[in-house]
């Protein structure tokens, strides 16, 4: 038992190592590339991943040299080196990996000199989000064999039947993506997750959106897409909900992309971030969508993309051209309400409830000597509290109302009428 104990202390203590080279020769196998998505945009494949900050292991940084990207239309059998061997490799992202790769953090404790890990100045930064596409050439859709050696044997159950009764296979082909971690040797990789496209024909786009701007949100309209056609016309009267059996049968829906920045992006640089901001999360039914992110001044470019669902998988169209606005304020804040007037010695004590819009820039005190005259402004900039105290002169009678006026310079209706005297 003793000795067993002093085996469990001299492991902890390589564990738990500091920056420095190991104490026994150790490869270190850089972890996964996490996030792994991939999306099929018209004749595009749009990808992102996280580029790996540790090892397997726990340790830090990376030991990673570089990130490929492989597409393999085939067979859902294909193993890793399969994939590897007879995939298109798609992309090769450098990463900026640590020159001696045995200089890493292994314990969850701060270092006592913390500083920045020595890695190679060139390629993507460990942490960040690599964005990229795959243009579908005619070759992608070409399905791959296996060789007939790497094809997985059935295994008959005791009754003899071959495998389970799992109906038929999906009709919808499709191709495999995958990201691959490669450390400095070249040769120990880190695999994503696997992703699936479907390679059948994009649906037809919908129309470009139209743009409607309230005071609280953008709102997009659009014409449903030509290829949102009904299999069959929906249930009525006495008539039963058709159901059928065996058949992939599609649904549609749309997805919102912001495509402001997309002018300034750059599309040839491999791992830049993409222009394009989708903006649902899940896709929408119904050929309308509410953005809520209101920033007056700001110019805002949509488009409009319809989603096709197969068979569990998804493509979308190609977009059409997008439309842009630019958010003007014309909206004016709501009147003050529940105007006071307080006479004092001297002087007129005004108050009112406040506005609650954010856009607010304060009020305007107007004034009057007559009842029905022309109320002329006081204040000769907006204040901002909801108060206002008049010098007049004692016995005179005035008429008051208050102006709330926005950032953008809109200006409320007025209050109702207070009249009073000082005294």
């Amino acid at each position: 038992m003793r000795g067993a104990i002093g085996i469990l202390v001299v492991c902890s203590l390589v564990s738990c190592g500091k920056k420095g080279p190991p104490l026994a020769p150790l490869v270190r196998i850089p972890a996964p590339p996490a996030d792994f998505t991939a999306e099929r945009r018209g004749s595009d494949v749009k990808m992102q991943f996280a580029v790996p900050t540790a090892n397997t292991d726990g340790s830090k940084p990376a030991n990673i040299e570089r990130i490929d990207v492989y597409g393999f239309t085939g067979p859902s059998a294909v193993n890793d080196d399969q994939l590897l061997k007879l995939g298109t490799k798609v992309a090769s992202l450098p990463v900026k990996a640590p020159r001696d790769p045995n200089a890493t953090d292994e314990c969850d404790e701060p270092d006592e000199s913390p500083g920045e890990p020595d890695l190679e100045s060139q390629g993507l930064d460990q942490g960040a989000i690599a964005q990229l596409e795959d243009p579908l050439t005619q070759a992608a859709f070409q399905s791959i064999e296996l060789p007939r050696a790497h094809k997985p044997a059935a295994r008959p159950d005791a009754a003899g039947v071959t495998g389970p009764l799992v109906g038929p296979p999906s009709s919808v082909p499709r191709r495999i993506y995958v990201a691959v971690g490669v450390n400095k040797n070249g040769r120990r990789r880190s695999f994503s997750k696997r992703l699936l496209v479907p390679l059948v024909a994009a649906p037809d786009p919908p129309s470009t959106p139209q743009i409607s701007v309230a005071e609280d949100a953008v709102t997009l309209t659009w014409k449903p897409s030509t290829s949102v056609v009904p299999i069959q016309p929906p249930a009525t009267g006495g008539l039963l909900p058709g159901h059928f059996i065996g058949l992939d049968l599609p649904t549609f829906s749309y997805h919102v992309y912001d495509v402001s920045l997309r002018a300034a992006a750059d599309p040839g640089k491999i791992g830049a971030p993409a222009a394009d901001v989708r903006l649902t999360t899940e896709p929408v039914s119904e050929p309308r969508y509410e953005d809520k992110r209101m920033d007056w001044g700001a110019t805002r470019c949509y488009t409009v993309r319809t989603v096709e669902t197969i068979a569990g998988l998804s493509i979308q169209s190609e977009a059409p051209p997008p439309l842009c606005e630019t958010l003007k304020d014309t909206f004016p804040p709501a009147a003050p309400r529940d105007l006071q007037a307080v006479p004092g010695e001297g002087r007129i004590d005004l108050i009112w409830e406040s506005n609650n819009e954010k856009d607010l820039a304060g009020y305007v005190v107007l004034r009057s000597t007559t009842p029905t005259g022309k109320l002329e402004p006081i204040t000769p900039a907006p204040i901002q509290p909801s108060t206002f105290t008049d010098t007049v002169p004692a016995g005179v009678q005035y008429w008051y109302a208050v102006q709330a006026i926005d950032k953008a310079g809109n200006a409320s209706p007025l209050s109702e009428r207070r009249n009073e005297a000082a005294r």
